[in-house]
């Protein structure tokens, strides 16, 4: 499974890439949502890891682009501040999910292979 990292940290983008391909998926990292989306086509499979607070267009954004533009790829958010609401919204916008920084390894894991699942 390909999994696309948007984070504007690099230091995190190169974390979870490790981590991930441990778990034998395929990562790929972005420092933007720009970038991705100049990349990565609406067609092309995967999970995509979305931070929320980055310059240009911040998560929010992002997955209301994504949704907009009629994509079918599974969204979890990930941020590094504490978001009251983070859940809910993240939700309500059409992600599978929303992770708080640092993330629990194998429930960022699990969280991806339920993804899968549901895609497949």
């Amino acid at each position: 499974m390909n999994i696309y990292i948007v984070d504007d940290d690099e230091s995190v983008c190169r974390a979870l890439k490790t981590l991930l391909m441990t778990y034998d998926f395929e990562v790929k990292t972005f420092n933007s949502a720009q970038s991705f989306f100049d990349t990565v086509t609406d067609d092309d499979p995967g999970c995509l890891l979305l931070d929320i607070h980055m310059p240009g267009l911040d998560g929010w954004e992002t997955q209301k682009k994504i949704m907009d533009s009629g994509s079918k790829r599974s969204v979890i958010f990930i941020s590094a501040e504490k978001q009251d609401n983070g859940l809910e919204r993240a939700l309500k916008l059409g992600a599978m999910g929303f992770l708080q920084k640092p993330v629990n390894g194998q429930t960022l894991v699990d969280l991806i292979n339920v993804t899968a699942k549901i895609n497949n």
